[in-house]
């Protein structure tokens, strides 16, 4: 079965919003579990935007939620990581300026530095994820960092389904890189902008194992619910 990461950073979005308690993170995360996430998905920046160092200090302290955490390349954030203890790391790329996360790592720019920060969460027998464009070149450099998954950046293709444009050609990158990656032996995850129908069309790439969602389904569940939202996605990951 292909798992579902659910992305809860908007949570605290709403929360720090009114510089209040409500809506919790941590509240939030215990229940997509409940509700059948495999794993909750929150990104640590730099500027604490939403998620804040003490959502990461008890999300992570619950041992019954597999914890996907986000982070730069920034020094002080991967302290935080290592002391923390997610089950699983994914490294993205961080403009501070940026709204959401605009593209893939640039692995060649900071190929030593990715390399070393891998080796380090490897040590501590967590799972640690690159967020890559789909590119071939940038699969081939994920093995040589001895990265043990990839998240495809899916912003692209998410845009052009949802333009009612042609999006063959993204699709085609999606699954070769998908290909390679397995049989490269890296584990393929699939992530940005994703809605029900963008969903849809990745599921029929078969070496794609995890999709991480977040904007749509908190966006969504306001109108018909977590569970209910949930529930969808994850009949759609599995047709």
């Amino acid at each position: 079965m292909k798992r579902l990461g659910i992305n809860i950073d908007h949570v605290a979005t709403i929360r720090n919003a009114r510089g209040s308690f409500h809506p919790d993170p941590l509240t939030i995360a215990k229940h997509v579990t409940k509700c059948g996430a495999h794993s909750v998905t929150i990104h640590l920046r730099e500027d604490r935007r939403h998620i804040k160092d003490i959502d990461v200090i008890k999300i992570c302290k619950d041992k019954k939620i597999i914890t996907n955490l986000e982070i730069s390349l920034n020094k002080k954030i991967i302290n935080i990581a290592l002391k923390n203890k997610p089950n699983f790391i994914c490294i993205v790329p961080e403009k501070r300026k940026e709204v959401t996360t605009e593209g893939g790592l640039n692995l060649i720019k900071n190929k030593k530095k990715i390399k070393e920060i891998i080796s380090l969460f490897n040590k501590k027998n967590i799972r640690t994820s690159l967020f890559i464009d789909p590119t071939l070149k940038d699969i081939k450099i994920s093995k040589e960092l001895n990265s043990s998954c990839v998240e495809l950046h899916t912003g692209k293709i998410s845009n052009l389904v949802k333009e009612n444009k042609n999006y063959k050609n993204e699709y085609l990158k999606i699954k070769k890189c998908s290909k390679l990656g397995v049989q490269l032996g890296i584990e393929v995850h699939a992530g940005h902008g994703l809605d029900y129908k963008t969903t849809a069309i990745l599921s029929k790439i078969k070496e794609i194992t995890e999709f991480n969602i977040g904007h749509f389904i908190i966006g969504e569940s306001l109108t018909h619910g977590l569970k209910k939202t949930i529930k969808a996605f994850k009949k759609i990951t599995n047709k």
